[in-house]
This record gives structure tokens, C-alpha cells and sequence, in this order.
């Protein structure tokens, strides 16, 4: 019996010590993750929106509180004016979340361009959400009805993926929802 309570102890006292050194090592990195991913999947979501602009989004971004949480806007400046901003929202698509990000103009009357963040499609269909031809249907389209074609909007969905075209819009009009509702905070702090 002793040796049965000795062993539970030891293993207890290892489980610990590996929990400690697991928290401790996400602790330290967390940061770090964070950057990367505001880098590699953010920074090229924005690229594809912005292109005249000479500061750095990711740093300059600011969060704003919502009733439903809080979002992540990336403003675009030129020698210190505010061209536009985007935020990141999500849509359902066909393999699991998808990640818009959509860039406004400073008055919210007409989206900059999307960009895509986040894409787990079927490859040559759904993926496509990323092409171009795709893309720049959005660019300075007004925020007042975005819509796909079937459901009496102008936004053509891609063939033979509804399911993530779908989802896209729906990502792009809960930005839109969102733009919003924070406009006057976004002027606020980059006025």
C-alpha cells in the first residue's frame, strides 16, 4: 500500500511540474504567436485591400468594445491621414470558418476590398474565395446592400461553391454591421 501511495505522489508531483512548465512556455510565447499571426495572416489579408498607405496596420491597430466582445481595427494611413480602415469577421463556409477581412472607406459608405484570412475550402472551389476575379468585386462597392446574385445583390458567387461565397458576404455585411456601430470611435482615434 505504501508503495501504490508513492507512486500516485510521484506521478502527481511530475503532472504538475509538466502542467507548470506547459502554462509557463505559453505564457512566454503568447506574445510572440500573436505577432506572428498578426504578421503572416493579417498583414497579407491587408495588402490585398490597402495599397497606398505608409504605416504599419499591425502596430497601429486599436481594439474597440462591443457589446458582443471586442474587434481588432487596422487603420490605413498616408502621411498621417486615415485612408481607410478594416476589421476581421467570420462567415460559415463549406469547411468551417471563414475569415474576411474587409477594409471601408474613412465615411463607411463603400468597402476598400476584402481580403481573406482565414480558409479551410475545398481546394479549386471554395479556395477561389482568394482569386482576384473574386476580390474585386467588393472594391468600392457600397456598403448599403451587399448581396449575392441569387438573392437579388450583384456579387456573383463562385461556381460550384455557394456554400463559401455565401459565407463570405455574410462575413462581409457583419463588418459592415460592425463599421457601423464603431465609426465614430474609428474617427475619434484617428482623427
Amino acid at each position: 500500500m505504501k508503495d501504490m501511495i508513492k507512486m500516485v505522489l510521484v506521478l502527481s508531483l511530475i503532472c504538475g511540474l509538466s502542467g507548470l512548465t506547459l502554462a509557463s512556455v505559453r505564457h512566454a510565447t503568447s506574445a510572440r504567436i500573436e505577432e506572428q499571426v498578426m504578421t503572416y495572416v493579417q498583414g497579407p489579408a491587408l495588402k490585398d485591400i490597402f495599397s497606398n498607405y505608409d504605416n504599419n496596420p499591425i502596430k497601429d491597430r486599436k481594439t474597440f468594445d462591443l457589446p458582443t466582445g471586442t474587434v481588432t481595427v487596422f487603420p490605413a494611413m498616408k502621411d498621417g491621414k486615415l485612408l481607410g480602415v478594416a476589421l476581421e469577421t467570420f462567415g460559415k463556409g463549406f469547411g468551417g470558418p471563414v475569415g474576411i477581412m474587409v477594409g471601408f472607406n474613412t465615411d463607411g459608405s463603400e468597402l476598400v476590398g476584402i481580403g481573406t484570412t482565414t480558409l479551410k475550402e475545398t481546394p479549386g472551389l471554395g479556395m477561389r474565395l482568394t482569386e482576384p476575379d473574386y476580390r474585386d468585386q467588393f472594391r468600392g462597392h457600397s456598403t448599403k446592400s451587399v448581396e449575392l446574385t441569387k438573392n437579388g445583390g450583384d456579387i456573383a458567387a463562385i461556381a460550384g461553391a455557394t456554400i463559401s461565397s455565401t459565407g463570405s458576404v455574410a462575413a462581409v455585411n457583419e463588418a459592415i454591421r460592425i463599421f457601423n456601430q464603431i465609426k465614430d470611435k474609428i474617427h475619434a482615434t484617428w482623427s
